[in-house]
C-alpha cells in the first residue's frame, strides 16, 4: 500500500508527461472538466462501424468515437458533419464533398484517403456488411462487389487531400444519397490501422478514432475509459480551448455485466447516468425515465436452410402465436413491431414516415388458431430447434423464454442457447488479449436455427432495409469459400427470384413516387415470406442525475455528449481516478 501511495505522490508531479498523445495536445491543465461515470450499456467486443449493425450497444458506444461525412439531427434534418462543401454536377454525375480539416486520436489528418478507404473496404467482394447497398450508386460498385470488376474500377477517388470524388452510375437523388453518409457504417477508417491488424476494433491501443472521444482505456469485465479527444476539430497551433467542441473530459463506463448492480451504484449516488434500465425496475421508472425512439428492432433470424424453417407457413405460425403487445409491456420501453421497416425511416425523401404510410402489416397480438392452421396446412406437427441469444442480455432473454413458452405450446421443442464471449490470445508478448461476441459468429457463420439480433436501421432510406434480402445487395459478397464465386443470399438463406427482381426494380427507378410505392410492395412479400419476424422496435430510455444537462440524441437514437456538462464536477471525481493514472503509467 506504501508503495501506491508513494506512485500516487509521484506520478501526481509527473502528470504533464504523463498525458497520452491519443488524448491530444495540452491535456494537462489542472481542471480538465467533467470526469462521470457512468453505465450507458452492455459491454461489446467490436469496435468496428462497418459491422455495427447487429448490435445496439456497440452503435451507441461508436457514436461518440466516430463521426462521418454528413448527420440527422433530433429533428430529423440532415446536416453536414465531417464534410464542408458539396458539388453536385447532375450533367456530369459527378460529386465533389470537400471535408473540413481535422485529426485523428493520434494526431494525424482526416484525409480524404480515409473515406476512400472505408467505402472501398465494404465494397470488396469478400468483406461481409450490409452496409455496401448505400454506396450501389457509385460508378460499377454493384459490379465490383459482384467480383465482375476490380475495386480500382470503382468511381471513387481522393483528387486532393481533403477533396473525395464520386462518380455516379447515372443519375441520383442527392438528398437521398448524402442521407446515407449520416450512416456510423460509412465514416471514414484508416488503412494503415485497420489492414494491418485482423483484431485492430478489438483492442484499444489499436483503435484510433476520428469523432470527439476516444477510448483511454478498455478492460474487458470491468470498465471502459472514454476521454475527450484534443483534436477534434481544434485548431492545435491557435491553442483552442479544450472545450471549444467537447466539454466534458473522461467518462468512466462500467462493465459489471450485471445491470441491477450499476443499478444499485447509480441509486447510491456512485454513477450518473444509467443507459440500460435493469428489466425488474423498468415499470417503476418507466414515468422517471427519457425515453426516445431507436431506428433498431428485435427481430428474430430464421435459418431457411433448416429443413423445419423451408416452409414460409411456418415461420408465418411462428410470427403469429406471439403476442407482440405482451412482450412490449414485458419489456417497457419497446412497441410491437408492425413492419420489417420501423418509425423513423423516411417516406418518399419528404421526411414522412415509411411505417405510418404502410400502416400495419404485422398484427400486435397473437392468433393461436390460425398459427396451428397454418402449421396443420403445412404437414408440420412441431419439432426441436433452438432460440440463440446474447446471454448478457437480459431482454433479449426473457424475450426469448416467453416465445418459447408460446411455441412449445404448439408442440415445439424449443431451447435456448445462451452465448457469451470467447477469448483470443494475442501471440505477441505484451499485447493484451480480446474477445470475440460468440452470437456475431454464430450470426456471419450461419451456425443457428433461430438467432436474436438486435437490427440497426443503417440508414432513412427503406431501400437500405430492404434489398439486402435480395441476393444481389446482401453484402454478403461472394462464396469464395467453396470457390464458385456465386453470390450469396441473405445471412437467413432467403432466396426469391419475385423479390430479388423487385429490389432490382427498385433501383433502376427514378421516380420518387412509383419509388416508394414498390418499396412498401417488397415489404409486403417479405413480411408474407417472413425469413426475419421482427418482434418489438426498441426504444432507448435512460436515468441520468440532475447534476447532468447537455444530453441529446440523433435522430438515429445513438448518443450525443459533446455538450454534456455536470454541475460541481470537481466533488464527485471517482475513487477510481488515481488507480486508473498508475495503471495507466505502467502500462505505458
Amino acid at each position: 500500500m506504501k508503495k501506491l501511495i508513494v506512485a500516487i505522490l509521484a506520478l501526481a508531479m509527473l502528470v504533464p508527461c504523463l498525458a497520452s498523445c491519443e488524448s491530444g495536445p495540452h491535456q494537462t491543465d489542472e481542471d480538465k472538466g467533467a470526469v462521470v461515470s457512468m453505465y450507458m450499456t452492455d459491454e461489446m467486443y467490436n469496435f468496428d462501424p462497418a459491422l455495427a449493425y447487429t448490435d445496439d450497444s456497440a452503435a451507441k458506444v461508436m457514436s461518440l468515437l466516430f463521426e462521418g461525412l454528413m448527420k440527422i439531427n433530433d429533428d430529423g434534418k440532415l446536416e453536414k458533419a465531417l464534410a464542408k462543401n458539396i458539388v453536385y454536377d447532375e450533367t456530369k454525375n459527378v460529386m465533389r464533398i470537400t471535408l473540413k480539416e481535422t485529426k485523428w486520436s493520434d494526431g494525424r489528418d482526416v484525409s480524404a484517403d480515409d473515406v476512400v478507404y472505408a467505402w472501398k473496404r465494404i465494397l470488396e467482394p469478400d468483406f461481409d456488411s450490409e452496409a455496401c447497398v448505400m454506396l450501389f450508386d457509385i460508378k460499377n460498385a454493384r459490379a465490383v462487389k459482384a467480383g465482375d470488376m476490380t475495386i480500382d474500377d470503382l468511381g471513387l477517388a481522393a483528387v486532393e487531400t481533403y477533396v473525395v470524388e464520386i462518380e455516379f452510375e447515372h443519375k441520383i437523388n442527392e438528398d437521398r444519397f448524402l442521407e446515407n453518409l449520416a450512416s456510423l457504417a460509412l465514416v471514414p477508417l484508416r488503412e494503415d490501422i485497420v489492414g494491418r491488424n485482423p483484431d485492430w476494433a478489438k483492442r484499444s491501443t489499436d483503435i484510433k478514432t476520428n469523432g470527439p472521444f476516444i477510448i483511454r482505456k478498455l478492460v474487458y469485465g470491468d470498465y471502459m475509459v472514454i476521454e475527450r479527444s484534443g483534436y477534434y476539430y481544434r485548431n492545435v497551433e491557435d491553442d483552442e480551448v479544450l472545450t471549444k467542441y467537447v466539454t466534458p473530459y473522461r467518462f468512466y463506463i462500467e462493465f459489471f455485466n450485471d445491470r441491477d448492480t450499476n443499478f444499485e451504484a447509480y441509486e447510491n449516488g456512485e454513477i450518473f447516468f444509467m443507459g440500460e434500465i435493469p428489466l425488474a425496475k423498468r415499470a417503476e421508472y418507466k414515468d422517471k425515465a427519457v425515453v426516445t425512439d431507436l431506428l433498431s428492432t428485435h427481430t428474430y433470424y430464421f435459418n431457411t436452410d433448416n429443413k423445419l424453417f423451408s416452409d414460409s407457413r411456418v415461420r408465418q405460425a411462428l410470427s403469429l402465436a406471439i403476442d407482440r403487445n405482451a412482450i412490449a409491456d414485458l419489456v417497457v420501453f419497446a412497441k410491437p413491431a408492425t413492419g420489417i421497416v420501423p418509425t423513423g425511416v423516411f417516406e418518399n425523401n419528404k421526411h414522412k414516415d415509411f411505417r405510418q404510410v404502410g400502416g400495419e402489416l404485422i398484427s400486435s397480438t397473437a392468433n393461436v388458431s390460425e398459427a396451428k392452421s397454418l402449421l396443420n396446412a403445412a404437414g408440420v406437427s412441431g419439432g426441436s430447434f433452438t432460440i440463440s441469444v446474447r446471454g448478457s442480455d437480459e431482454t433479449a432473454v426473457a424475450i426469448a423464454e416467453y416465445c418459447k413458452t408460446q411455441w412449445d405450446a404448439l408442440g415445439f421443442n424449443v431451447k435456448i442457447e445462451k452465448l457469451g464471449k470467447t477469448e483470443k490470445k494475442a501471440a505477441e508478448e505484451n499485447v493484451s488479449s480480446c474477445y470475440i461476441d460468440d452470437l456475431y459468429t454464430a450470426y456471419v457463420e450461419r451456425d443457428f436455427d433461430v438467432i436474436a439480433i438486435d437490427t440497426q436501421t443503417l440508414s432513412t432510406d427503406a431501400f437500405t432495409t430492404l434489398s439486402v434480402f435480395a441476393k444481389a445487395f446482401s453484402g454478403q459478397g461472394l462464396d469464395l469459400a467453396n470457390q464458385n464465386y456465386d453470390l450469396v443470399p441473405h445471412k437467413t438463406g432467403f432466396d426469391n427470384d419475385e423479390y430479388n427482381a423487385l429490389i432490382d426494380e427498385i433501383y433502376a427507378e427514378t421516380d420518387d413516387v412509383a419509388r416508394a410505392e414498390k418499396l412498401h410492395k417488397a415489404e409486403e412479400m417479405l413480411v408474407a415470406e417472413m425469413p426475419v419476424m421482427p418482434i418489438v422496435t426498441n426504444q432507448n430510455a435512460y436515468l441520468a442525475s440532475n447534476l447532468l444537462s447537455g444530453i441529446d440524441y440523433s435522430w438515429f437514437g445513438t448518443p450525443i455528449f459533446n455538450r454534456l456538462k455536470m454541475k460541481n464536477y470537481n466533488d464527485y471525481l471517482p475513487d477510481t481516478t488515481a488507480e486508473t493514472i498508475v495503471s495507466d503509467f505502467l502500462e505505458e
